[in-house]
């Protein structure tokens, strides 16, 4: 991976580029202006500067850079001021020179060049002079082009410089200047002049003022895009960079060299230097203070600093008003606590300390927190004492100190909080001694069926390493990491007698299944192991999930009446045993399975009631999942306003219980979904862009690339489509689940067929039917089945296409018979079925579309009701029913232009243009010349005779030498034709002009061209 040191794609600031920008074009309308630019050190002060003198020069403005210099300012008067003279000279070389004429002798302490005698010694008024002179320089200058003077750093300017500024900022007029000054708004302690010269100048019309805010996390990605010349970023690589730069740019830059350089993010040498300069200037009492802030955490309250450093009251007061004032530290809204004015200053004061300092100063806190808890928040106590006890290196107390911030964690649903508190407890576990372990009380588990300790025969008051182990997957798995989650549970089979503990290991089995899930598996074998240790047992809530577990493999693998028996086995060992979470999961599983079995209202039923009911009880995984699965229910069954509606509620649990990072990408993928097929193109955008967040580089990152890959297909981006596609991982897994191959081939035999490719769109459609399609994925089913049929009768009159199609078309209808047409949506493909069957086999049936169409129209939803629109409209047009067709292909386009599909708005059109029909209605819409012959499609697309010939060669899969020996030109000559054939259906190669020349029905006739 490259590396840049600055990114080479200019990020974010395009509200303050424009500012800029409009007040250069003021200028050039001779009204001269003044933009002062602030913001903290490192923010991009200097990158957008110099983004916008670019600009200003390509617009034609003269520009000059100036710098002020840190060190000896005050000794060398107008130094920037100088600088971009001397810039301006070597620009306008005698032009500058002519400007100056008559004010040498004054102007040559800024340009020495121009050769004067320099200013008389002591004269009172000689300031006053060169300020006019100068005033008169930029007028002379700026009366027929505009000037761009900068000055950077204007917190290290001279007094001079500053008043010099200023008076040209007041006394230039109808001139064409732009006067722009940058400072760092983090330097401008109380005293520092430059905060009255700012407030004074802001007051003057001409002179606006710009605040560079840091940059959100989308801006950072960006810019780390352009520093390590990548777009696939790792999403926790660019979050930890947000999170430690807070979005300050120089800090990303830094941060980004760093992990370039040793392959991980931390500070360099060069930036923890940079760091340290302001903390190292402070007074040893207020270096003190600060070093010990560090160590509290993000922020600190007074009260707790104070009795960790046990300063006198005034010593204190004076050391947080000098660390302040330097702004190294600063107040809270509250009042009453402090944080580092960046947080990488903080870490670098900690990374200065020894070791035995940092230990020292975390068992302060932890001390002075025990003696008096009311010093933080009671929500924070917890949390920050594990903290202070664990960095204090004292097992003994960091472990029950973990344990109790993770219990309370998981009361605030926070589950990242409590499974890095359970990682802590489990690295301290070995280190701890005996008799703090026999101290340590059970508590209930995360998990309604963890077996109790009654059942498992052991003491029932003592916590065991392995009861932690069940709170840790518990945790992993609810905060997003399935595969951490799976690694406690391996780790406890290690730990859990079997034969002792079978409930307690199967329950662990059962875990790992679950995270099977989370990979698009089904987690059958994992299912099948947990069974066996629970067989012939009393009942327990264990049990249930178990069979409630294995009851809804039949979800991912295909509905059937046993699934259903065996989940409703499952509820009533739950009721029995008290186990109402289990029985709340299972009941949402039997709905599903009703549903999928034919069994709709009866399922959708239940799945309502379990989402009532489960707001009873404090499960929020019960709640986001019965939301989850009644929108996808709902989806499947071509219900989608209802799917919208239950996919927000859902995603609103998500966030309000905090379960963002896993059930936020389910929802928000299901909500995705909905809306593409209501037509509701924007929204869907915005949440497939919300998912970006939570799905990339997880177990849900194929979901989003299978949304791109619609997204683009609809765009009529062939390639993106494909492309995301193949960054599916839709092989090599044993037990894949049918919900995610299905859609994933169904979307490669259309992006196939719609390239041309049909050898490749047959050959997906008969590797996903295989041995058959398993029952009660209806849905997925049909639009696969209708697609390859497409495939089939757009690839009919091609040679190599046309063999072996018989067979598939028979293998389409004897997998379509197995399919349930129970709703509006499955009847309506049904039909849909039919007609492409009828077309592939040469059989036009326009009938057949319309009762596809009808059937469709009440789900409400664009897509497919504009395919099959627009089917119905190419049939009634080769029929001669006119009249209709027209009508029919402007409800398609209608459709089409909702739904936002972009390929089929173009052959709408082109269907519209080469059979003469009228899309607009309206009195001013010029009406198409109607004629009694057949529409000559070359003049609809602007084909030449010539090109219309080699075009239907082309569709017989002819080659370029084929084509020439037919039509008795030259191959080089032929590949011209193709070349313009390509251009003017706007295609990327012959296979998808074949394909389009099929769609648009340009050769239904002859089956060659004639001979010359």
């Amino acid at each position: 991976m490259a590396y840049a040191s600055i990114s080479s794609a200019f990020v974010g600031r395009s509200g303050e580029l424009e500012a800029l920008a409009g007040g250069l074009r003021r200028a050039f309308g001779g009204e001269p202006q003044g933009v002062l630019v602030g913001g903290e050190a490192g923010v991009g002060k200097t990158r957008l500067l110099q983004e916008f003198l670019a600009a200003a020069e390509e617009a034609g403005a003269v520009t000059a850079l100036g710098n002020c210099l840190e060190v000896g300012a005050e000794g060398l008067p107008y130094a920037p001021l100088v600088a971009a003279m001397r810039q301006l000279h070597r620009v306008l070389g005698v032009e500058l020179e002519r400007a100056a004429e008559g004010y040498e002798e004054q102007l040559s302490g800024l340009l020495p060049e121009l050769g004067g005698a320099g200013p008389t010694p002591g004269d009172e008024y000689g300031r006053a002079r060169f300020f006019e002179c100068t005033a008169k320089l930029f007028e002379r200058l700026a009366g027929d082009r505009t000037v761009v003077l900068a000055i950077e750093d204007l917190h290290w300017s001279d007094r001079s410089t500053r008043e010099l500024l200023a008076y040209l900022i007041r006394t230039l007029h109808r001139c064409r200047v732009v006067l722009v000054a940058t400072y760092r708004s983090d330097d401008l302690h109380r005293q520092h002049p430059l905060r009255p010269y700012l407030a004074e100048l802001e007051r003057l019309r001409a002179v606006q003022r710009l605040e560079l805010p840091r940059f959100a996390r989308a801006e950072v990605e960006q810019q780390l895009a352009g520093l390590l010349d990548t777009a696939a970023l790792d999403r926790s690589l660019v979050g930890w960079i947000y999170d430690r730069s807070e979005g300050n740019a120089f800090f990303v830059e830094e941060l980004a060299h760093s992990y370039q350089d040793v392959g991980k993010v931390g500070l360099s040498s060069s930036l923890r230097d940079i760091l340290l300069v302001r903390v190292e200037a402070l007074p040893d009492r207020a270096q003190q203070v600060v070093t010990v802030a560090a160590g509290a955490g993000s922020s600190v309250e007074h009260g707790l600093l104070a009795a960790v450093l046990g300063l006198p009251e005034d010593d204190l007061f004076e050391a947080l008003r000098t660390a302040v004032g330097a702004h190294v530290l600063v107040p809270e809204a509250d009042g009453d606590s402090y944080r580092f004015r960046h947080a990488l200053m903080r870490e670098a004061v900690l990374d200065d300390l020894l070791p035995v300092e940092r230990s020292w100063i975390n068992r302060r806190y932890a001390t002075a927190l025990e003696s008096d808890p009311g010093l933080v928040p009671a929500d924070q106590r917890a949390g920050r004492l594990a903290s202070y006890w664990y960095h204090a290196q004292d097992p003994a107390r960091a472990l029950p100190a973990a344990l109790e911030a993770g219990r309370q964690a998981r009361r605030g649903n926070a589950f990242a909080e409590q499974l890095l508190m359970l990682e802590r407890a489990l690295e301290l576990w070995e280190q701890v001694p005996d008799e703090v372990l026999r101290d340590l009380q059970c508590y209930d588990c995360a998990d309604e069926a963890y077996p109790r300790r009654s059942q498992a025969g052991v003491d029932s008051d003592r916590l065991r390493l392995v009861d932690v182990l069940a709170d840790a997957t518990v945790a992993a798995s609810r905060s997003g990491d399935p595969d951490l989650s799976v690694r406690f549970a391996r780790t406890a089979s290690h730990v859990i007698d079997d034969t002792a503990e079978p409930e307690c290991a199967a329950w662990f089995w059962l875990q790992r299944a679950r995270a099977a899930h989370f990979h698009s598996q089904t987690g059958e074998e994992e299912s099948k192991q947990a069974r066996r240790l629970v067989e012939g047992r009393p009942p327990s809530a264990v049990q249930a999930d178990v069979l409630s577990r294995i009851s809804a493999t039949g979800v991912l693998t295909g509905a059937s009446q046993e699934h259903i028996a065996i989940g409703e086995h499952a509820v009533r060992i739950a009721r029995e045993v008290g186990a109402r979470a289990v029985e709340l999961h299972t009941l949402n599983t039997v709905g599903m399975l009703r549903v999928r079995v034919g069994e709709i209202e009866e399922g959708l039923t239940l799945l309502r009631e379990v989402c009532m009911q489960s707001r009873g009880i404090d499960d929020p995984y019960l709640q986001t999942r019965a939301y989850v699965n009644l929108s996808s229910q709902y989806e499947l069954l071509g219900r989608s306003e209802e799917a919208v509606e239950a996919a927000r509620e859902g995603l609103a649990i998500a966030r309000r219980y905090g379960l963002i990072p896993t059930y936020a990408a389910l929802m928000l993928n299901n909500l995705a979904d909905s809306l593409l097929a209501l037509g509701r193109l924007h929204e869907a955008e915005d949440a497939v862009t919300s998912m970006l967040e939570y799905a990339t580089g997880t177990a849900w990152s194929d979901d989003l690339f299978l949304l791109h890959a619609e997204l683009a297909l609809l765009r009529g981006d062939l390639a993106g489509a494909a492309e995301y596609l193949a960054g599916i991982s839709n092989d090599d897994v044993p037990d894949r689940q049918m919900q995610k191959t299905l859609p994933w081939s169904d979307l490669t035999v259309r992006v196939a067929t719609r390239s041309g490719r049909f050898a490749e769109a047959r050959a997906e459609l008969l590797s996903a039917i295989g041995d058959g399609l398993p029952p009660s994925f209806d849905d997925f089913a049909w639009s696969l089945l209708v697609h390859g049929a497409t495939a089939e009768a757009d690839s009919r009159g091609l040679p190599d296409a046309d063999v072996g199609r018989a067979e598939v078309l028979e293998l389409i209808r004897r997998e379509a018979k197995r399919l349930s047409r129970a709703v509006p949506l499955y009847e309506g493909r049904a039909h849909m079925l039919d007609a492409e069957l009828a077309r592939a086999e040469g059989r036009n049936t326009p009938e057949v579309w319309v009762r596809a169409v009808e059937a469709l129209r009440p789900t409400g939803r664009p897509y497919p009701l504009a395919e099959a629109l627009f089917g119905a409209a190419v049939a009634h047009t080769a029929a001669g029913a006119r009249e209709e067709a027209g009508r029919l292909l402007r409800e398609a386009e209608e459709q089409a232009r909702k739904r936002g599909d972009t390929e089929l708005l173009r052959e709408v059109t082109a269907l519209a243009e080469r059979a003469r029909l009228p899309l607009d209605l309206s009195p001013f819409a010029e009406a198409p010349a109607v004629s009694t012959d057949a529409p000559d499609p070359s003049a609809a697309l602007g084909l030449t005779a010539r090109e219309r010939d080699v075009l239907r060669l082309l569709t017989l899969g002819r080659t370029n030498r084929q084509i020439a020996e037919e039509l008795f030109i030259s191959p080089k000559t032929a590949s011209v034709h193709v070349s313009n054939i390509l251009a003017k259906l706007e295609v990327g190669n012959r296979g998808e002009a074949a394909a389009t020349a099929h769609r648009m029905r340009l050769f239904p006739h002859d089956d060659r061209p004639p001979s010359r």
